[in-house]
């Protein structure tokens, strides 16, 4: 948390599932954006993002329910709709109108399940390599990704995981966001349903502003296969290919996603 900007507010939002984290960063004048960590992830893994972020509207960082982080899961989660009413406690315990969401590969799909059914309180979505959104997992990612929930799996084996989620790019084993996540496949007893895609049908249904980014390196879709579902099913959808970028793409184009991200939510406010 040291590295992140300075915290305007930290307080536990109570819900329907237990006490949601969330950390307020106080920003320029725009509409407030709250942001979605990837699973295994939390508000930590947005230190290289927040500081762009901020320099057009505030932000939101929730530690996501049921995930590693200090947010506290009280009641079992059944189903995506329960995904939902947890979020929805939240938005309202922060006292928002109307905000921007923006998620991050499981956060992706949790901003998408949120806005499919409580559309009210969300004035468009950021999805960034959103995972079961658009497209399958392949069957060698599903494969890669069972040790990583293991007890006992070597330090090597998950590195070797890691290394491969983004890209091949070597992992910084100091790096204090990866040893946290690290310590949260290790450590943590995941207590969450498996999350199911969503149905062409009610994806055409969604009115709500979307920016879909697809990491053109990811290995938890085919990103092709992705793009072209995102463009035929969204009807205020923008949908972008990053060739460069993989899974890993909020650290490796922080400069890029905060550019994009404004000029979209700007014309949203429009």
């Amino acid at each position: 948390m040291a590295r992140l900007p300075a915290v305007d507010r930290i307080w536990d939002v109570d819900t329907a599932f237990g006490t949601v984290r969330v950390y307020r960063f106080a920003g320029g004048p725009g509409r407030p954006v709250v942001l979605l960590p990837g699973r295994n992830a939390s508000t930590p893994m947005w230190a290289d993002n927040l500081s762009g972020l901020l320099a057009h509207r505030p932000v939101y960082c929730i530690d996501l329910l049921g995930e590693p982080g200090m947010s506290v899961q009280r009641k079992p989660i059944t189903g995506a709709d329960d995904q939902a009413r947890w979020l929805d406690d939240v938005l309202t315990g922060i006292g928002e109108e109307s905000v921007h969401v923006l998620g991050v590969s499981f956060g992706g799909w949790s901003a998408m399940n949120y806005a499919l059914r409580r559309p009210q309180k969300v004035a468009s979505l950021v999805l960034i390599d959103p995972v079961l959104t658009f497209a399958p997992i392949p069957l060698r990612t599903m494969l890669a990704f069972l040790p990583m929930g293991l007890p006992g799996v070597p330090d090597r084996v998950r590195r070797r995981i890691l290394r491969w989620i983004s890209g091949g790019a070597d992992v910084d084993e100091s790096d204090p966001a990866l040893m946290l996540i690290d310590a949260g496949t290790a450590d943590f007893a995941l207590q969450q349903p498996t999350p199911a895609r969503f149905s062409p049908e009610k994806l055409r249904a969604l009115r709500v502003p979307v920016l879909a980014i697809i990491a053109g390196r990811s290995v938890i879709h085919d990103a092709s296969r992705a793009a072209a579902t995102a463009r035929s099913v969204l009807s205020a959808g923008q949908v972008e290919v990053w060739p460069r970028a993989s899974h890993a793409v909020t650290g490796e184009f922080p400069d890029e996603i905060a550019a994009r991200t404004s000029e979209f939510w700007a014309g949203v406010d429009r």
